[in-house]
């Protein structure tokens, strides 16, 4: 039999009095649209759509998850008055025009929404979930492909030549979350885009990438701890000189032996030698599984950089009932001991949240995240980007602070079914706020009678 899904009880809409300031879905939105108006206007002239309503507009549309700018262009009317009140948006741009005013905006300019909403949760202490070890919090980074196509491209595509003479013209994304291994939840930051840079003749990489995203990191969030978790492919010596030159700055990196000949030689020798430490321990939940921990401090990271010293954890997951045996490596700048090899073990483990909370959701969950919303000649793919983003960024945080989003989740059973039902009663019911939205998911409502529109 399978397991009965617990519904919700009925949910009353809270009033001023118990609702966390800043963090309901409609102060977001109204914060959101405040950002957007900070935004100066590339246009020249009185514009009879302005910059904000185009901007909330594109943002209405990885909110509501519609899969295409036509789509939502067709399903908005005739409720165009929940836009305004909702959204705060007066005149609605179409799809064209959409394309049209945001291809020059600067994506840059949008980091500071991020920053806002981020800053409502650092206020209201509900980012204190997420800290991890000795006060730091995980900040996990990689990159996925945002663009592709054998046809058609812009001055910010990247190119690979085919050996049989074809081209494919793409464009990748950094992304950079917050992470916990308790919490389901993630923090999406402002991303970084994997794009031809100006003035550059060769591609761009992670690796750069990586290094223009921390330098910004600091500058939106000077005085916040983090501790970086990556890939394998991040453990290098120039990446780890950087992390180290940065202030609260810490990292936990994955390490394969192809990558790290050296490393993998002096720990293996430190092995035999009994020089390196190593203990068991039995999983409290699960007494089936067992830990093994293996560890070096302050050894070398390759022969090429025999000089910047890292400390290296060997960790094993001995599987007693199906014989199953997991292997994981990494390099910190922790000291490591037998009082800190299991919580670093989770950090570094907690990298797998930004492919499966992060690039899965926005692919498979309804975010539509590798269908192309347009490209344009400037920043139109950036700009769209920035702003499924953004709206990523406010479903985790309602996912993580609000009762009533959790409930309409819960009673719609998936995600997918929430943006669905969410999408609808937008379109079909006038709407004073998300909330009331929200709240007839929850408890249902008594359907109205349709009033049909006969031309005369």
């Amino acid at each position: 039999m399978p397991k009965a899904r617990v519904i919700p009880p009925r949910f009353k809409i809270p009033t001023k009095k118990n609702i966390r300031k800043h963090l309901c879905k409609d102060a977001q939105l109204s914060a959101l649209r405040s950002g957007f108006e900070l935004i100066p206007d590339h246009r020249c002239g009185v514009s009879k759509i302005s910059l904000p309503d185009v901007l909330m507009s594109g943002f209405a549309v990885f909110d509501l998850k519609d899969p295409s700018l036509l789509a939502f262009d067709n399903r908005r009317t005739p409720n165009d008055g929940n836009m305004e009140r909702i959204y705060g948006v007066t005149k609605i741009a179409c799809d064209t025009q959409m394309r049209t005013v945001l291809d020059p905006v600067n994506p840059e300019l949008l980091r500071a929404n991020f920053r806002t909403v981020t800053a409502q949760l650092q206020r209201s202490k509900a980012l204190q979930q997420f800290t991890f070890y000795k006060g730091c919090y995980l900040l996990s980074l990689d990159g996925t492909g945002s663009y592709s196509s054998n046809k058609v491209t812009s001055d910010a595509c990247m190119v690979k030549n085919h050996k049989n003479g074809t081209k494919t013209y793409y464009q990748q994304v950094l992304g950079a979350v917050l992470v916990h291994p308790d919490n389901p939840v993630v923090i999406p930051l402002a991303p970084e885009m994997i794009i031809t840079q100006d003035g550059a003749t060769k591609n761009d990489c992670e690796r750069n990438a990586t290094k223009r995203y921390l330098d910004k990191f600091r500058v939106d969030y000077p005085r916040l701890p983090v501790i970086i978790i990556e890939d394998g492919l991040s453990s290098n010596g120039p990446h780890i000189t950087d992390i180290h030159n940065r202030p609260n700055t810490h990292y936990i990196l994955g390490a394969k032996p192809g990558d790290h000949q050296l490393l993998f030689k002096n720990f293996d020798e430190a092995v035999q030698l009994g020089t390196a430490d190593t203990f068991k321990c039995v999983d409290r939940k699960n007494k089936n599984i067992i830990h093994v921990f293996t560890y070096l401090n302050n050894t070398s990271l390759n022969q090429a950089n025999l000089d910047l010293k890292v400390n290296f954890l060997d960790y094993k997951e001995h599987n007693t009932k199906t014989g199953e045996v997991k292997h994981f490596s990494w390099v910190t700048d922790f000291t490591i001991s037998s009082d800190n090899a299991y919580i670093l073990m989770r950090g570094g483990r907690c990298r797998w949240k930004i492919e499966n909370e992060t690039f899965n959701t926005l692919k498979n969950q309804g975010y539509h995240f590798e269908h192309n919303f347009g490209l344009g000649k400037k920043h139109l793919s950036e700009v769209f980007v920035m702003l499924m983003m953004l709206a990523f960024l406010i479903d985790q945080a309602q996912q993580l602070c609000s009762p009533l989003f959790r409930a309409a989740l819960e009673r719609a059973g998936s995600k997918r079914a929430l943006w669905e039902q969410q999408r609808n009663l937008f379109f079909c019911f006038t709407l004073e706020s998300m909330a009331i939205l929200y709240t007839m998911i929850v408890n249902g409502f008594r359907p109205a009678k349709p009033d049909i529109i006969y031309d005369e």
